[in-house]
């Protein structure tokens, strides 16, 4: 073990805070040297350019390396397996390996690839952490009894009787050594207790549950689980075990294009009708702002926008607005563009 490079496998819904978690991570590493590997789903990739603008010297542009060929659990042979040899080949190896899955990633098989041949000997599975959003949770986004909300909607003649969503977070669930209920500071005692049981009901006892904020934790708390969980793989049961893949003709993505937006407040306005017409699951990107010469960070799940300012825009960069959409495979495209550009 103390000679393989420890791996940290973070899952988690859309939206849950998993690269909040990360760039908290990257700041507050402790010395060690962090190589990251980010799976985005779209086109755009948001998520690894907020992490890129960190400025850490323990986690630097080289080493953060971004796959947006699809989910990392569908290109496992194409896109992962090349990545992480390409890291084990530098005479400068990371002295531990992030991977950020997308929201959409079944972790088992990506824990899997980490038992080939020509992985195993170097890199081991230091741990699965699974991040959930705990608003998003206590209002019974996924219900503690999957199968009555499945017997509910099969009641309902107008609602789609499958359930991919739940069966995910399931998997996600099911595969961690750690779950991290984020945004705890937006529920009261009462709701991060009720929270805490019901989880606990649907993960093995020996899984460490821990509560944040923003996504700030210890790295010592989050690295260092030593699981070896790509030995241990019959304990992490998925209802997609007896299945060769999965599909993801669930959900749609398209980056939306825009200039410059007078006010964040207007953008968001305008966001938040295209989310309550078209039942968008997750808006991230960056925004261009008239007269201000910072670029605006913009993250929304459910009806819940988050925005900040993190830099400068650079000399030569083209000040634009892109926006990264996700929503169920019905969603109307050119309907979403309408409400926001309107």
């Amino acid at each position: 073990m103390s000679q393989k490079i420890p791996a940290t496998v973070i899952t988690g819904f859309l939206g849950a805070g998993k690269t909040s978690l990360i760039r908290n991570l990257i700041e507050n590493a402790n010395g060690k040297k962090l190589a990251l590997i980010i799976n985005e789903f779209g086109d755009l990739g948001v998520d690894g350019d907020v992490l890129k603008g960190c400025g850490n010297e323990n986690c630097t542009e080289e080493d953060i390396v971004e796959l947006a060929n699809g989910c990392i659990c569908c290109t496992v042979a194409d896109d992962f397996l090349p990545t992480i040899q390409q890291l084990l080949d530098r005479d400068d190896k990371p002295d531990h390996i992030i991977v950020e899955t997308s929201g959409l990633a079944l972790p088992k098989p990506l824990v899997k690839a980490f038992g080939w041949p020509e992985v195993r000997t170097q890199v081991t599975v230091d741990g699965v952490v699974t991040v959930i959003d705990g608003p998003a949770y206590q209002d019974g986004l996924f219900a503690a009894d999957p199968a009555a909300v499945q017997e509910q909607r099969e009641q309902d003649e107008n609602l789609d009787h499958d359930s991919p969503l739940e069966e995910l977070f399931e998997d996600q669930l099911n595969c961690a050594d750690m779950i991290i209920l984020n945004k705890a500071d937006l529920l009261d005692d009462a709701s991060i207790e009720a929270a805490t049981n019901t989880l606990k009901n649907r993960i093995k006892p020996s899984v460490k549950m821990v509560k944040t904020s923003h996504g700030q934790i210890d790295a010592r708390v989050l690295l260092g689980l030593e699981a070896a969980a790509e030995d241990d793989l019959d304990t992490r049961p998925s209802v997609h075990d007896d299945a060769d893949d999965h599909e993801h003709d669930d959900f749609d993505s398209f980056v939306l294009e825009m200039a410059e937006v007078p006010s964040p407040a207007e953008l968001i306005k305008k966001l938040e009708a295209a989310i309550a017409a078209e039942g968008i699951l997750r808006i991230k990107g960056f925004v261009a702002v008239a007269g201000k010469e910072m670029r605006l960070v913009l993250q929304g799940v459910g009806n819940r926008i988050q925005h900040y300012f993190d830099r400068d825009w650079e000399d030569g960069e083209t000040r634009a607005t892109r926006l990264v959409i996700i929503g169920e495979h019905d969603m109307d495209q050119a309907a979403v563009t309408g409400i926001i550009k309107g």
